[in-house]
């Protein structure tokens, strides 16, 4: 009976969101047709509403995962049971009874940062009492042969010292087949069936011995639950680049996972690391196919975690995400030019989705899931589009002519500022109305000073990625492709040839467009800025947030500052990260 009324909630629940959802789209489309009728609909307004509705869904959904979980966040006694109800079932004393693998993927990394992230979590595991409950792999894709030698005698000395406490076992792959999935595939076929779950981690994670413990025991007492992730934050780093996106990165998560929970339910998302996964029926449903190109040559899926998810919840298996900010952290990259390279590889991996999206067995909401990330970058270029269509209709249109409404225009322009921002407008919200939050966080006028500062990163940042997704996409219809190499994660500088060699066909669609309205309509330029700045300024952007300079008058100040820097937990402090160490003496700027 509980079953049925659980269901039954789950279902008025996600009718709830698509019917916001559709809503939201037929009313801002709405707005915008309303917004160009000066003159009646043309053919160039209609393409430019189609380019508009293919940009809205990822913002749509952003909008009303951040309300409902700010209002979760708000007036729910417990916000992370009221979207997780193994939560209340647990105290954290319970005993760890199932056998687990903590699951390690590497490829062409630093030994030392490796092992620098995995001992204190296996001497919190030795702490806990259940530390035989637990075996590390090591599994590593490492095809540069100098490295594979530290990395071998590293990992050596590391099992050595734990042996007789808690196992470590190194493996090392000479070919990479099927990418990280393929090395968790080939963990599976050797050693799964001698464990009941796994928790993953990728090489730039770290997570707490509690962190661990937390999701085997919600794993424990819910034997249904087949994927539990956990909600993943940034390290605290002393790049600028990394130090401003982690902090918006920071408000953004949390109130989109909540609300996205509260009625995703059982059927929530799985990035690939920082995660707990029951390795029976992971073995069993969530192989990945080959996937082939005119049968000639194997392609494998890049992208592995949101199609495991969606095959584990189509065996009948829950898969739900734990929206707390202390499970786990990731390092970013230190640089713009290193985190385009990361992103490009998601595109291509989202890119290969669209086979899965008719895929037989799969949840309505596991096929929103698919279908939104594939949107996520089929909505760059058309921003693109609608940036390169409207300066060119400035460019030929007869200057006394007005193509669009004023009054609806700017109301359209808000309304989609609102959108795209609104999960670190609740987030935020939610830390100003919480005095603890806000000491965390600094204080109160350095929370908000790097709230704008964020800001105005992100309108720099975001379309230089969305222009980079276009030039990849026309690519990826000609057949170019990114491989899964290594990444640079100590912090760098950026020269100024490798920027404007990356940079140079973004900063001209940028200036470009910039001069045209300089010309012909000066008046739209603070609207079309939100595109084209970022894009005119990317070699500047990508060099600057690079110094080290920057980076460490950031951290001295306080620019970016997560709540790990004012109060750090004891592992990170076993880290010795230098952001740490640099800004935890500093005295926030306001007690509240």
């Amino acid at each position: 009976m509980k079953v049925h009324v659980v269901r039954r909630e789950m279902t008025w629940r996600r009718a709830l969101f698509a019917l916001l959802f559709a809503a939201t789209i037929a009313g801002t489309l709405a707005l915008a047709g309303f917004a160009l009728s000066p003159g009646g609909l043309d053919a160039l307004d209609i393409v430019l509403l189609v380019l508009f509705a293919i940009t809205l869904p990822w913002m749509i959904a952003g909008l009303w995962n951040a309300v409902i979980g700010f209002l979760i966040m708000r007036f729910s006694r417990n916000p992370i049971a009221a979207v997780v109800p193994e939560a209340a079932l647990v105290r954290g004393d319970e005993p760890i009874v199932a056998s687990t693998a903590i699951v390690l993927c590497i490829r062409n990394e630093a030994p030392k940062r490796i092992v620098r992230n995995l001992e204190p979590m296996l001497a919190g595991l030795e702490a806990s009492g259940f530390g035989h409950r637990f075996h590390l792999y090591v599994l590593s894709d490492t095809n540069d042969l100098s490295v594979a030698k530290l990395e071998k005698a590293r990992i050596g000395e590391l099992a050595a010292r734990w042996k007789d406490r808690l196992p470590a076992t190194y493996r090392r792959r000479t070919v990479n087949t099927g990418y990280k999935a393929g090395n968790i595939r080939d963990f599976c076929d050797r050693w799964g069936a001698d464990h009941e779950l796994a928790v993953t981690l990728d090489a730039d994670s770290f997570m707490t011995a509690d962190a661990i413990l937390r999701l085997v025991r919600l794993m424990q007492v819910n034997p249904r639950l087949g994927i539990l992730q956990g909600l993943v934050v940034g390290l605290p780093s002393t790049s600028a680049f990394a130090r401003i996106f982690q902090f918006g990165m920071r408000l953004g998560m949390r109130s989109y996972t909540i609300g996205s929970a509260w009625w995703q339910g059982d059927c929530g998302p799985y990035w690939g690391h920082n995660a707990a996964l029951r390795l029976k029926p992971f073995i069993e449903h969530c192989a990945l196919p080959i996937l082939s190109m005119d049968g000639a040559q194997d392609r494998h899926i890049l992208s592995h975690d949101q199609i495991e998810a969606a095959l584990m919840r189509a065996a009948g298996y829950e898969v739900r995400v734990l929206p707390e900010e202390n499970l786990g952290w990731e390092e970013n990259p230190p640089t713009l030019l290193e985190f385009i390279r990361r992103d490009l590889r998601w595109c291509q991996g989202n890119m290969q989705y669209w086979r899965f999206l008719i895929h037989p067995g799969l949840a309505p909401v596991s096929r929103y899931q698919l279908g939104l990330a594939i949107l996520m970058f089929i909505g760059s270029p058309a921003w693109m589009a609608i940036l390169a269509l409207t300066v060119l209709l400035f460019f030929f249109a007869d200057p006394s002519a007005s193509f669009m409404r004023a009054d609806a225009g700017i109301a359209l322009f808000i309304w989609t500022l609102l959108m795209w921002f609104a999960p670190k407008i609740a987030t935020s919200l939610d830390i100003l109305l919480r005095p603890d939050l806000r000491r965390e966080f600094g204080g109160t006028a350095r929370f908000v000073a790097n709230y704008w500062i964020e800001l105005f990163y992100s309108i720099l940042l975001v379309p230089v990625l969305w222009f980079g997704h276009t030039i990849f996409l026309i690519g990826l219809l000609f057949g170019r492709e990114i491989g899964w190499i290594g990444q640079t994660r100590d912090d760098h500088t950026v020269p100024l040839s490798l920027a404007f060699r990356t940079l140079w066909p973004h900063t001209l669609f940028g200036v470009t467009a910039l001069a045209v309205l300089a010309a012909t309509k000066p008046a739209a330029i603070p609207y079309e800025a939100f595109l084209a700045a970022g894009l005119a300024f990317s070699v500047p952007f990508a060099m600057v947030t690079a110094w080290p300079r920057v980076g460490a008058f950031c951290v001295r100040v306080g620019i970016g500052r997560l709540p790990e820097e004012t109060a750090p937990p004891a592992a990170l402090r076993a880290l010795a990260l230098p952001a740490v160490e640099t800004a935890a003496p500093m005295p926030s700027l306001s007690p509240v």
